[in-house]
């Protein structure tokens, strides 16, 4: 239902996006933030879903800063792949992306950001940096960015089996931000959102949509 669109940010960088309108008015905007694995099918998917939802969304494809058109599976050699890329990208510049698709759905009312894996630790910058409200998935950078301070609503999602994702490091974000709502999935592991993924959790998935959009009609619009 979406398309394919260019989105110049404010250093001059172009990269794509992957937009998707939905069928009314829109509630709001929402900027999709990827994993490691690019705007793949499953993130224009949920990008999909959301406009569904009523929002103007957008997925902007932060992994272009490195290499165009990044789209890969969920087996061995996507996953290690992703992680490299991972390892080269600059959250300064990845944020200036974000900035660049909320403008692009700014028309639309106000603007929200949902981010998965390496996205949710994009998502709770942008909530700390670029004053967005941010819901995060399984954001294994999060606890390393613990002491900076949300300057709009933010929700963090975690499954309780986490390999990558420690909870006494989830336990040290909540400590330091007593008010902010960290949910933790009981029987989920990382991705869990994802039904591309092994590890797909339906019910914790369902849920967590559940609370996002609950999130997403109270701070954005």
């Amino acid at each position: 239902m979406g398309e394919m669109i260019t989105l110049t940010a404010e250093d001059g960088f172009t990269l794509d996006a992957y937009k998707a309108a939905p069928e009314g008015p829109p509630k709001g905007g929402i900027v999709v933030v990827q994993e490691i694995f690019g705007v793949n099918s499953h993130i224009r998917g949920d990008t999909d879903k959301f406009a569904r939802a009523g929002y103007f969304a957008i997925a902007p494809a932060v992994f272009d800063r490195l290499e165009k058109g990044v789209e890969l599976g969920y087996d061995e050699a996507g996953v290690a792949q992703g992680r490299e890329l991972m390892g080269r990208m600059d959250f300064d510049k990845a944020l200036m992306d974000v900035r660049a698709a909320a403008d692009a759905v700014a028309g639309a009312g106000k603007t929200g950001l949902v981010g998965y894996c390496w996205g949710g630790s994009v998502a709770w910058l942008a909530a700390t940096r670029l004053g967005l409200p941010s819901v995060g998935y399984y954001g294994g950078g999060i606890p390393g960015f613990a002491d900076e301070a949300p300057k709009a609503p933010v929700m963090l999602h975690f499954g309780e089996l986490d390999a990558g994702i420690p909870l006494d490091g989830v336990e040290k974000v909540k400590a330091k931000h007593p008010d902010v709502p960290v949910h933790i999935y009981e029987g989920a592991g990382h991705g869990f959102n994802c039904d591309q993924r092994g590890s797909y959790h339906e019910p914790s998935a369902k849920l967590a949509l559940e609370r996002t959009l609950e999130f997403f009609g109270a701070h954005v619009g």
